[in-house]
């Protein structure tokens, strides 16, 4: 991994946790995850007219991953309802690389070295240790099950978007086309298991969307496009390192409680993330 690849994936970290937390701030999580995607969908149809059409099997590649993104997006949303943002992001995204590690070596996708190897298995313990946490201070255990779903659709669209960008061969157009697909498909579900509550009202929300999922949206181009330049299990892992910059969020903006051991667990990430740079 180059050090631009290396230093995009780190400036998109910080871009996935911001915006995390602005969907967090909203009262309705779904509301702030519908108001995401349509904003997601919005600037992808600004970028659509510039780049190239999908042909042949990349279509393939975009539904499915449209498809996962709606069930991450779901389950997301769910578990922000009954968690803390320094909680509930940790298990999610650092889940994520242990799943995306294991399809790798299983299927071949990718080489990677000892050093990347060990530091997603320490970046493994660091989650571990994260939801152990759940269990000790008396948090809702329901968030377990919803956020390791999310990591489960982390996991899936990683792989999908990472080969799919390979297979189409412009990262930026493929993202542009994702989220225009990920907002036709996630849209009509959430109306649907909500109603209108989860309508986006108020000027001062739609701005606050639009300002998420621009970060969104410029953070996951260039994860995309890093997977194209490196390992995607080592990319997700690296992407991982977001778990701080939203537990640094949840503390300073939600008060979230900061006791040893989830201090420990972000440690604990950390040197995760370090072995894999080594």
């Amino acid at each position: 991994m180059t050090g631009l690849v290396f230093s995009s994936v780190v400036f998109a970290a910080l871009l996935h946790a911001g915006w995390n937390a602005l969907v967090k701030t909203g009262q309705n999580k779904q509301s702030g995850m519908l108001l995401l995607t349509l904003a997601h969908a919005f600037f992808g149809l600004c970028i659509l007219p510039f780049v190239s059409l999908p042909q042949g099997t990349a279509w393939l590649w975009l539904i499915a991953s449209g498809l996962i993104h709606m069930f991450y997006q779901l389950f997301l949303g769910l578990a922000y309802e009954r968690g803390d943002l320094s909680r509930v992001y940790p298990i999610a995204r650092g889940a994520a690389p242990m799943i995306v590690l294991i399809v790798s070596l299983s299927f071949g996708i990718d080489s990677l070295r000892g050093l990347d190897l060990l530091g997603i298995l320490v970046l493994g313990l660091g989650i571990v240790l994260m939801a152990h946490g759940v269990f000790s201070s008396g948090e809702d255990r329901r968030l377990i099950p919803l956020a390791l779903g999310s990591a489960a659709a982390t996991a899936g669209y990683s792989l999908v978007d990472g080969l799919g960008a390979r297979v189409m061969g412009d990262a930026l157009a493929y993202v542009s086309w994702l989220l225009v697909l990920s907002a036709v498909f996630y849209t009509p579900v959430i109306l649907a298991l909500r109603g209108r509550s989860v309508l986006p009202r108020g000027g001062g929300q739609i701005a606050l969307g639009l300002l998420a999922g621009f970060a969104s949206f410029i953070a996951y181009a260039l994860v995309v496009w890093a997977m194209t330049k490196a390992p995607i299990a080592l990319v997700t892992a690296l992407r991982e390192s977001s778990i701080l910059f939203a537990m640094l969020l949840g503390w300073l903006f939600f008060r979230d409680t900061m006791g040893p051991t989830k201090i420990l667990a972000g440690l604990v990430i950390v040197a995760g993330v370090i072995l894999t740079r080594l």
